[in-house]
């Protein structure tokens, strides 16, 4: 009989798995331990490390090609988009500003296109930085006019633009970042949820959980990565990317994923429908561990770590009864062209 649970699909930042970020390297990892579908982000396709915003026609298409042959699909674009300066102010941060009509013509309307190129709907992106310790909130009108612009872009390619929380931006928690997305108010614009990225800040276990209850109604798809005990390096609500080192896999961990999934389960059908009507295969879980590091820009876990931290969310689902699938005996031949 069919299952009448709920069913995700499960997914992960193929860059964490590779050392040297190749494209064999992370194809053959994300084969290896089961997995269907990957978010694209860093990638060497032999050319040197390079984010995807920056491949030629000629690795997109190598790229599409490989992936093709290990049987991968691409799940989202892991883009940087959103991660500038929201006003062009000399705060101490390394962050750079761009003029937003130069952006929003030239980086956006780039990241679209390698949407489309990879076959993916879903386009990973953030709220802009305002000034160092300055308060997110005095801030928020401006994100709001430049991200509904971008999901208007978004929109028009019949994308979707996927606000992930993060420490440092605009939308740091859980409440701006839902004000955000009632204002801009396209069904182009959903809500990224990362437990890690709140925990990182020095929230509590019950903070992190009412911050996701803030976001649950806009929220598309999660990220999945948790964060351990140890004390964040913080200047006046500042956190320094660089020394955040206690990311841990989902189970054990804090137990906010086993809460957080809970509470949603009943709401992944209905996700999943809205969804599919807007072309996107399901409810993604994005994999993004950090287990062995983590930065501003990306994170690092290894074959090794990513296979950890694919199971253990696994043990967690089955505990919930989500459904989900990973690779099996049909899958490897039909890769294989048998």
């Amino acid at each position: 009989m069919p299952s009448s649970n709920p069913q995700v699909l499960l997914s992960g930042f193929a860059d964490e798995a590779a050392p040297n970020k190749t494209l064999v390297e992370q194809f053959v990892a994300f084969a290896a331990i089961g997995l269907k579908y990957y978010s694209i982000r860093f990638m060497d396709v032999g050319n040197g490390v390079k984010n995807v915003m920056d491949f030629s026609d000629d690795e997109i298409t190598t790229v599409v090609q490989q992936q093709s042959d290990y049987g991968l699909s691409v799940a989202s674009i892991g883009s940087p988009i959103g991660k500038v300066k929201l006003l062009d102010v000399d705060d101490g941060t390394q962050n750079r500003f761009v003029p937003f009509d130069k952006y929003l013509a030239e980086d956006v309307q780039r990241v679209c296109r390698l949407a489309h190129d990879f076959d993916t709907r879903l386009i990973r992106g953030f709220s802009f930085y305002h000034p160092k310790g300055e308060d997110p909130q005095a801030h928020v009108a401006l994100a709001v006019d430049q991200i509904g612009q971008i999901a208007d872009v978004c929109k028009s390619h019949g994308l979707i633009y996927g606000l992930e929380i993060e420490a440092n931006l605009v939308g740091q928690n859980g409440p701006i970042l839902e004000e955000i997305h009632r204002q801009v108010d396209s069904p182009s614009l959903l809500l990224i949820f990362d437990a890690a990225n709140l925990l990182c800040q020095g929230m509590t276990v019950e903070e992190t959980f009412k911050h996701y209850e803030a976001m649950k109604s806009g929220t598309g798809w999660f990220h999945i990565k948790d964060y351990g005990s140890s004390v964040p390096a913080t200047e006046s609500g500042y956190v320094d990317h660089d020394a955040l080192t206690d990311f841990v896999s989902v189970d054990p961990g804090s137990g906010i994923h086993q809460m957080f999934l809970a509470d949603f389960r009943d709401s992944m059908n209905t996700l999943t429908e809205k969804l599919l009507s807007q072309k996107v295969p399901g409810l993604f879980l994005d994999l993004e561990p950090h287990v062995k590091g983590g930065g501003q820009f990306g994170g690092f876990s290894g074959p090794d770590g990513m296979g950890v931290a694919l199971r253990t969310l696994c043990r967690v689902l089955d505990q919930l009864d989500i459904d989900y699938s990973l690779r099996d005996l049909g899958d490897v031949r039909a890769a294989a062209g048998r």
